[in-house]
């Protein structure tokens, strides 16, 4: 019987194999880098607002802490976003005549709040509550980077679940004593591990089992 394929067959199809395989690896490759984009994930990416406040300058410059404006954030799982009469506390004195300031003060005259943008958007899947992690050691700039240092804030890191999941697989390498919470200089390395492990028995973080079950984001 005649031989219907060529010996070179044989080549044809091994190499065929191997850049199946090496295309199928890239693309896969390709699709975990983009699925950690900016580009998908909105990070480093700064958005307008209706008044380009500056955290750098209120926060950096002139010390105030984060609770003045974000009232709400060590007993609701919203962090809360200011009134327009916290503004005004201030700049009904200082620059209250600045054109820049105008859409502060039309929001309070008109009793119309700002319509701000929003810059950490979780998907409505995900459920997380800042008075939580506030309670169990987790600083500001541990998921939000150093706002003080931010003329205009932008997303930090991906909000991903495999960025929220290392911290809920080992919180004791995120924690810091509650002093420190609202500290936007700390650094990871101010404590030492044995101290770590010591604040995570203290503010009684629940196993790993527990903070990595799909019940605990996913409600």
């Amino acid at each position: 019987m005649a031989q219907f394929f060529h010996k070179s067959a044989n080549n044809v199809a091994r190499i065929s194999m191997i850049l199946g395989v090496v295309l199928a690896g890239t693309a896969f490759y390709v699709y975990t880098q983009v699925a950690r984009s900016s580009y998908l994930t909105g990070r480093y990416l700064e958005k307008q607002q209706p008044v380009q406040f500056s955290h750098k300058h209120h926060a950096g410059d002139d010390g105030i802490d984060c609770r003045y404006c974000h009232s709400t954030v060590e007993t609701t799982a919203s962090a809360g976003m200011p009134p327009t009469q916290t503004c005004m506390n201030c700049h009904s004195q200082l620059w209250a005549d600045a054109p820049y300031l105008e859409p502060i003060r039309a929001s309070f005259r008109e009793n119309k709040p700002i319509e701000w943008e929003r810059v950490h958007d979780l998907p409505e899947f995900a459920y997380f509550n800042h008075s939580i992690h506030v309670a169990k050691g987790v600083g500001c700039s541990t998921c939000h980077g150093q706002i003080d240092n931010m003329a205009a804030v932008f997303q930090e890191n991906t909000l991903q679940m495999e960025w929220c999941l290392a911290c809920h697989r080992e919180p004791e390498k995120f924690i810091r004593p509650k002093s420190e919470i609202f500290n936007m200089q700390w650094q990871d390395g101010d404590l030492e591990p044995e101290k770590r492990l010591e604040l995570k028995q203290e503010y009684k973080i629940r196993s790993k089992e527990m903070m990595t079950s799909c019940s605990t984001c996913h409600r």
